[in-house]
């Protein structure tokens, strides 16, 4: 479910020289976040304004040890926070050759949300960072693919990533809800019952009876909110129980928090892409999932092929 980095990498050619000594980091210029800066990174030559496409300059091979930034401009906006919504332009390249690895000017943008499904040198680098401000980051290879590299962007596990990011856009970070809100609704007959406790938490009893050998998705609580669409991030408290004798095999409820994860994508089972897309936010969902569509070949705790019945809370969906 997770995404190790963004829908596009992110790295520019970057001018770096004294590619000989990882220096101690120095208190070069100003970088208002935790992220290190570094000699080498200081020796990059950049050329470019904020919102135009940057050139780099280095001596290469360009080797950090440890990742390194340098904020070129320093914005004023709102600063990056987990959960921001962000918006910014980047290009990447490889610091053993200088190569353009992918780059978003004269594209559209990178429109993310900031969460520790990011690349770690990213992550880093955009930590704290304000709106309106370039900075040029150095990502060492355990902080980007780490051993196996990207073969398919010509990067090996022991280069260096150098990438410019021009922050464009930060939004304060949604409040996901605590539990389902909105109006009851009431349910078909023959469903799994539901009962709730006070936190929300719900009970569910499966009746004694043959399952339905379609896809249920009945709203129990009908949300106000946006309507979930394929590919958004959304973020649910659920409980999940097998037809067949009921018992609990898996619930967020237990682990004190909700989870978040791809919807519409096939990052979870075809029963809760199929059956979630669409619903509402503050929405709660009893999905009934036959076996084709939850774990056909089964998994530990569910046998191959058994119906699913899920209790869902939507609280937030995002892009």
């Amino acid at each position: 479910m997770s995404r190790r980095i963004l829908p596009a990498l992110l790295v520019v050619a970057l001018a770096l020289a004294a590619c000989g000594e990882s220096e101690e980091s120095t208190p070069t210029g100003t970088n208002p976040t935790d992220c290190p800066t570094s000699k080498l990174i200081d020796s990059v030559d950049v050329s470019g304004d904020f919102g135009e496409k940057p050139t780099l300059e280095f001596d290469q091979p360009l080797e950090e040890t440890t990742t390194s930034c340098r904020v070129l401009v320093a914005g004023t906006g709102p600063k990056v926070s987990e959960g921001s919504s962000i918006t910014f332009d980047y290009v990447f390249f490889n610091g053993r050759d200088g190569s353009e690895i992918t780059s978003s000017y004269g594209a559209e943008p990178a429109e993310i949300v900031f969460d520790a499904s990011l690349m770690e040198g990213i992550r880093v680098a955009l930590d704290g960072l304000a709106e309106g401000s370039r900075v040029l980051v150095a990502i060492t290879p355990e902080d980007a693919f780490g051993e196996q590299g990207d073969p398919e962007s010509g990067v090996t596990g022991e280069d260096t990533i150098l990438l410019i990011i021009d922050l464009t856009d930060v939004s304060e970070p949604s409040t996901p809800l605590e539990r389902a809100e909105g109006t009851a609704v009431e349910p078909a007959a023959g469903l799994p019952t539901v009962v709730l406790a006070d936190n929300g938490a719900p009970t569910i009893t499966v009746p004694d009876t043959d399952p339905p050998v379609e896809l249920v998705a009945q709203v129990l609580i009908d949300g106000s909110g946006p309507e979930v669409e394929a590919g958004q991030t959304i973020t649910v408290h659920y409980t999940g129980v097998l037809w067949d004798g009921g018992e609990t095999f898996d619930s967020s409820w237990d682990s004190g928090s909700p989870t978040s994860f791809s919807i519409g994508t096939g990052a979870v089972i075809a029963g809760w892409d199929k059956g979630l897309v669409g619903q509402t936010v503050g929405s709660q969902v009893l999905l009934v999932i036959p076996g084709p569509d939850a774990y056909p070949d089964g998994r530990p705790g569910i046998p191959a092929g058994a119906t699913l019945v899920f209790v869902v809370d939507i609280l937030d969906a995002r892009e």
